[in-house]
C-alpha cells in the first residue's frame, strides 16, 4: 500500500482537495484532503463516493473507427486526415471542436492552441457556454476582465449572504457547510435566498424570495434604486473609480418596492424587508449560479449584481462582493486559457492575436470569435461545419433542443468523440472514437470558483489504450504538420501556459500565473492566482479599484427588466437543474450505487395545485411535450415548488432512462451577450401517462426492457434496480418477468398474484441466492424499494424470508430503513424517524450523533431536519 496522494476532486467548480491511497488490490481510500483551504477535509456525497466509480465495468479502452477496433496511428491518422481535408476543401471554419469543464487546464490549452492557432479558426467552445458563460460576460463588460473578485473565506466573513439562483445546499455542498459553521458561530449573520423554488438552501435561509422566473433583474433594478435613495452609495468609489451612475439611475428610477413586486411576484413586504438587510449590511457577498446564468437575460442579471456592489463600494474587501460559484471543476481553467469562442488565451481578446500567434509561432490565427455551443450546433445542423470533435462531454443530452443536436451530429461529416466510455449518447454518433484517460489516472491542475489553481495527480494506471487527452490533441497536431505540440508531459505545457499569461503583462491583465512557470510542477500547492513573477500574488480584486478597463474604471451599466412573457394557457413554465447525489450527464456518478438510490428515475416536481389543474396524482408518470420533444418521467407533488412551473432534473439520458432526456424540451433560445441558452425558462404541456401495469424490479444481470414502455436504471449494490411501465395490458404476467430479468422458460420463480387487486410479484434464486424480483401493480408499486435492493445477493433459504421477497417488505421486528436520506452512510427516512419518535433524538444534531447521517457533507441535514419537524409535530398532537 502506498501513501496518500494528493489531488483534487473532478466535480463542482469548489475544487475540494482529495487525498487517494491505492491498495495493493486495486482498490482506493477516498478521502478529504484536510489541508487543501477550499474544503478543509470536508467531501459532499458525491466526492466520498468516489472510489466506487473507478472501475473499468463499461469503458472503452481501444480507439475505434466506424465501431471498428483499429490501433492508435491508425486512429490518429484518420483524425487528421479527415480534418486536413475539411480545411482544406471547406477553409478552417468548417471545423469545430466542442469542450468540457471536465478537462484538465493542459487538455483545453493545447485544444485551444491547436485550433485557433494552426488550424485557423475559433470555433472551440465548450459545455461551459452552458453553465457561467454569462458571469464571463457580465465581468467583462463591468470589469473589462473576467474576474471573480472575493475568495471563498469572504462566505465566512460576511454579515450578509445573499443566494441568488443557487442551491448551494445541493450543487456546492461544502461551501454550503462552511457557510452553516460561520452562521453558528456569528449568530447575527443573515442569510437570504433568491430563488423560484423552495430548495434545501432556501429552507434554513432568515429570507427566502420565491421570484418569478427571470424576474432577478427588477428584484436588483429596485434594489439599486433603493439604495441610492437611503443613502447607501459610496460616492467616493463611485466617483474614483467606476462610469454610468447617472444613466444606470435614470434606468432604474421607476423600480420601486411596488412595481417591483408587481414584476417579481414576490409580496411587497418581503421585497422591502431584502432591500433593507442589503442597506443597513456592509459585509455583504452576493452568490449566484446558474438561476442566474441559465437565462436569455443571464448576462443583464449579473450585471445588476453587480451594479449594487460597485454602487455601494462592497466589493474586493473582506465579506464584501458578487461572487459567481462554477459548476465544473474546470471551467475556470477554461475561462484562462481561452477554452471559450469569444476568447483567445490568458485572458486575451482577439485584438492580441498578433501577440498570441508570436509566442505560438502560429501559422494562421483566430482572428474573430467563432461560434458558441448552441450557433456550434446550429452550424453542423446546416453543413457550415463538416468536422466536429466533441471531448469529455455529452451534448447530446446537455444542449437544448438536443434532438435536434443529435439530428445535426447523425449528419455530419466527421464526428470524433474523445472519451472514457462509447456508450453515452453522443459517443453513438461517433466517426472516429478515441478512448481517453480518466480521474485518477491523468496528471494536470484545475482552477476552482475562487481562482485557486490545484493539481490533479494520476494514482492508477492508465488502463487498456486510453490515453490523456493533451497527449491524443498533439499526436493529432503533429500528424497535421503543426510544430510546437512536442511536449513530453503536462508539466511543460503547464509551464508555457503560465509564460504566456504573463506576456507584455505588467498589470495590464487580471489573469498572470507567470510566477509559476519555472516552478516545481510536481508539487505544486493550491495557490490563488495572480501570480506574477513581481508583485502581490492571490487576493481580492478592485477593492481600490485598478479595473481592467481602458481609463481603469468599471461600468455601472444601465438595465431594464427583459419584457414579461405572457402565460400560455394549459401549460408550465420548465425549469431543469440538478439533484444531490448527480452530476451532469451521469457517465461517472450513475456508476455507484449509493448515488442512485436518493432519486433513481427523472421526476417532475409540481406543485400540489398544478397538479390537481393537470388532473396528476403522486407518483403516477406524467408526460411533459411542447413542439420541441417530449419527456415521460414520475410526478413529484410538493409545496416546495413554485406554482405555475415544474422542475425535472438535466442528469437522465438514453443509457439510464427510456424518455428523461429533459433538455430535448428546451428551446435554443440564448442570451444576446453571452450565448448562454435559457434552460430554466421553457414552457410545457403536461398530462398524466394511462399505465396499465407499473414495476419496480431488481437484477443481478442488467435486465431487457424490451417488452416496457418506460423504464429508469439504476445501480444497485448487487446488480440492477429499474422502475417500468407498460402501457397496454397484459395477460401473460410470467411473460414479462421472464423477459426483463433474462430468464429461460425453464428457469425456476416463485410467484405471488392477486387477482382481485391486479398485483404481482416474482422472484428468481440461483440456488439459495436471490438473483432477481418483480414487482407489478395497477398503481405505483409500493414495496419497500431500499429493502428490496438490500436483499439482492442475499441468501434466502427458507419459505418464510422468499415470502418476505414476493411482498417487497420485510416482516414484523425487521428494519426497512425506508428512502435514502444520507448517501454518504446509508442512512433512510424510516431509521430517522424511528430514533425521533423514540424519543431519542429531537434535533439533526443528536440523529447525527445517534445514526451519522449529516455529519460528513452536510447536504441531507434540511431533509434530516423535515423529518424532526414532521414528528416533533405529530408528537404536539
Amino acid at each position: 500500500m502506498t501513501g496518500p496522494i494528493r489531488t483534487t476532486c473532478p466535480y463542482c467548480g469548489v475544487g475540494c482537495g482529495v487525498l487517494a491511497t491505492p491498495d495493493a488490490d486495486g482498490s482506493v481510500a477516498i478521502a478529504g484532503d484536510p489541508e487543501h483551504p477550499a474544503n478543509f477535509g470536508r467531501l459532499c456525497s458525491k466526492g466520498s463516493a468516489l472510489a466506487e466509480t473507478l472501475g473499468l465495468e463499461g469503458r472503452q479502452l481501444y480507439p475505434m473507427i466506424g465501431g471498428e477496433r483499429v490501433d492508435w496511428p491508425a486512429a490518429l491518422d484518420a483524425v487528421a486526415e479527415r480534418l486536413i481535408a475539411t480545411v482544406a476543401e471547406h477553409g478552417p471554419d468548417a471545423v469545430a471542436l466542442y469542450g468540457s469543464g471536465q478537462l484538465l487546464t493542459e487538455d483545453y490549452y493545447v485544444a485551444n492552441k491547436l485550433m485557433k492557432g494552426f488550424i485557423g479558426t475559433a470555433n472551440i467552445d465548450t459545455n461551459s457556454r452552458l453553465c457561467m458563460a454569462s458571469s464571463v460576460a457580465g465581468h467583462k463588460r463591468a470589469f473589462g476582465s473576467d474576474t471573480v473578485p472575493g475568495a471563498y473565506e469572504d462566505l465566512e466573513l460576511a454579515d450578509l449572504v445573499v443566494l441568488v439562483g443557487s442551491n448551494l445546499a445541493w450543487c456546492h455542498p461544502i461551501l454550503f457547510q462552511r457557510l452553516n459553521a460561520a452562521c453558528e458561530a456569528n449568530r447575527d449573520m443573515r442569510v437570504v435566498v433568491i430563488d423560484p423554488r423552495r430548495t434545501n438552501a432556501a429552507e434554513g435561509a432568515d429570507l427566502h424570495l420565491s421570484i418569478a422566473p427571470d424576474g432577478d433583474v427588477a428584484l436588483f433594478l429596485g434594489l439599486f434604486s433603493h439604495l441610492a435613495n437611503a443613502g447607501a452609495f459610496d460616492a467616493r468609489y463611485i466617483g474614483e473609480h467606476t462610469m454610468g451612475i447617472s444613466e444606470a439611475l435614470d434606468a432604474a428610477e421607476d423600480w420601486t418596492i411596488a412595481h417591483v413586486a408587481q414584476a417579481t411576484g414576490l409580496a411587497a413586504a418581503d421585497v422591502a424587508l431584502f432591500f433593507d438587510l442589503f442597506t443597513q449590511t456592509e459585509k455583504v457577498v452576493t452568490v449566484y449560479s446558474q438561476g442566474v446564468n441559465q437565462s436569455t437575460s443571464g448576462t443583464d442579471k449579473v450585471s445588476a449584481i453587480l451594479n449594487c456592489h460597485l454602487a455601494t463600494g462592497r466589493i474586493g474587501r473582506p465579506g464584501m462582493g458578487p461572487f459567481s460559484v462554477t459548476g465544473q471543476p474546470n471551467a475556470m481553467g477554461g475561462r484562462e486559457v481561452g477554452g471559450l469562442a469569444n476568447m483567445l488565451a490568458a485572458h486575451m481578446d482577439f485584438d492580441k492575436a498578433d501577440d498570441v500567434a508570436a509566442f505560438w509561432r502560429a501559422p494562421r490565427i483566430a482572428r474573430k470569435p467563432g461560434f458558441k455551443a448552441v450557433e456550434m450546433f446550429d452550424a453542423i445542423a446546416d453543413g457550415r461545419i463538416r468536422a466536429v470533435w466533441v471531448m469529455a462531454t455529452n451534448p447530446l443530452v446537455s444542449l437544448p433542443d438536443a434532438d435536434r443536436a443529435r439530428a445535426a451530429l447523425a449528419a455530419c461529416e466527421t464526428v470524433i468523440v474523445s472519451d472514457m466510455f462509447a456508450s453515452t449518447d453522443t459517443a453513438r454518433q461517433a466517426d472516429i472514437f478515441l478512448p481517453a484517460a480518466g480521474w485518477g489516472e491523468k496528471s494536470g491542475s484545475v482552477t476552482n470558483s475562487e481562482r485557486r489553481i490545484s493539481r490533479q495527480r494520476a494514482f492508477l494506471p492508465v488502463p487498456g489504450e486510453a490515453r490523456p487527452d493533451w497527449w491524443i490533441i498533439c499526436q493529432v497536431a503533429r500528424r497535421m504538420g503543426f510544430a510546437g505540440f512536442d511536449y513530453a508531459s503536462p508539466a511543460e505545457i503547464f509551464a508555457e501556459h503560465a509564460q504566456l499569461s504573463g506576456l507584455q503583462n505588467h498589470g495590464s491583465r487580471d489573469f498572470d500565473i507567470s510566477g509559476l512557470a519555472d516552478g516545481d510542477y510536481d508539487g505544486l500547492q493550491p495557490v490563488q492566482w495572480p501570480v506574477p513573477r513581481r508583485g502581490k500574488r492571490g487576493g481580492r480584486f478592485f477593492a481600490a479599484g485598478g479595473f481592467y478597463t481602458p481609463d481603469g474604471k468599471a461600468r455601472i451599466v444601465p438595465l431594464s427588466p427583459p419584457p414579461a412573457k405572457p402565460a400560455v394557457p394549459g401549460t408550465l413554465i420548465l425549469n431543469s437543474g440538478r439533484v444531490r447525489d448527480h452530476w451532469h450527464t451521469m457517465t461517472r456518478t450513475s456508476r455507484a450505487a449509493r448515488l442512485s438510490a436518493h432519486f433513481a428515475e427523472p421526476f417532475a416536481e409540481l406543485h400540489p395545485d398544478d397538479a390537481a389543474k393537470f388532473s396528476i396524482r403522486r407518483t403516477q408518470l406524467v408526460r411533459l411535450e411542447n413542439r420541441h420533444g417530449s419527456a415521460i418521467m414520475r410526478a413529484l407533488v410538493s409545496e416546495r415548488q413554485q406554482k405555475g412551473s415544474v422542475f425535472v432534473p438535466m442528469h437522465w439520458t438514453e443509457e439510464t432512462s427510456s424518455s428523461g432526456r429533459i433538455n430535448a424540451l428546451v428551446a435554443p433560445r440564448t442570451d444576446p451577450q453571452s450565448g448562454q441558452p435559457g434552460l430554466k425558462s421553457g414552457r410545457v404541456s403536461l398530462a398524466p401517462v394511462d399505465v396499465a401495469h407499473y414495476g419496480f424490479l431488481v437484477s443481478m444481470q442488467r435486465p431487457n426492457f424490451g417488452a416496457v414502455d418506460y423504464w429508469a436504471l439504476a445501480k444497485a449494490e448487487a446488480g440492477w434496480r429499474a422502475e417500468i411501465a407498460v402501457f397496454s395490458p397484459q395477460t401473460n404476467m410470467m411473460t414479462l418477468a421472464r423477459s426483463l430479468l433474462g430468464l429461460s422458460d425453464d428457469a425456476p420463480v416463485i410467484t405471488n398474484i392477486d387477482a382481485r387487486t391486479g398485483r404481482f410479484s416474482a422472484a428468481h434464486f440461483v440456488g439459495d441466492v436471490l438473483a432477481g424480483a418483480l414487482y407489478l401493480s395497477p398503481d405505483p408499486v409500493l414495496a419497500a424499494r431500499q429493502w428490496v435492493v438490500s436483499q439482492l445477493g442475499q441468501r434466502h433459504a427458507d419459505a418464510l424470508t422468499r415470502g418476505m421477497i414476493l411482498s417487497g417488505r420485510p416482516g414484523a421486528g425487521r428494519p426497512d430503513p425506508g428512502p435514502l436520506v444520507c448517501s454518504c452512510f446509508g442512512v433512510g427516512a424510516n431509521q430517522i424517524a424511528e430514533v425521533v419518535a423514540s424519543g431519542a433524538c429531537g434535533s439533526v444534531d443528536a440523529v447525527g450523533a445517534v445514526l451519522k447521517a449529516g455529519t460528513n457533507c452536510g447536504s441531507c441535514r434540511t431533509e434530516i431536519r423535515r423529518i424532526v419537524d414532521a414528528h416533533r409535530l405529530a408528537a404536539a398532537e
